[in-house]
């Protein structure tokens, strides 16, 4: 992404015409913007995104599974230790 940041901002530099961009060739300040799809075909490729996108879906879920353990008054279960409910502070006998 940073890339595409990188290309955005030297195009607009050759285009208004300030600072030393103004004097580069177009296909060294459209440059940034080839290697950005180079890195994504290559992510893509490798299946850094889908991993990447995998460990967002379970973050969220394991957030979900303990929201809904909370709401329901029971502790969210841990390292193999099953969901119990919480231990209220009254005694019932």
């Amino acid at each position: 992404m940073w890339l595409v940041v990188v290309g955005v901002v030297l195009s607009g530099l050759k285009l208004a015409g300030v600072g030393f961009v103004a004097g580069w060739s177009w296909w060294l300040v459209l440059a940034p913007f080839a290697l950005a799809a180079v890195w994504w075909k290559v992510a893509d490729m490798t299946g850094i995104t889908q991993r990447q996108a995998m460990a967002r879906e379970d973050a969220r879920a394991a957030q979900r599974r303990e929201a809904q353990f909370e709401s329901l008054g029971m502790r969210p279960p841990s390292a193999g230790r099953p969901a119990k409910p919480e231990r209220s502070n009254r005694a019932d006998n």
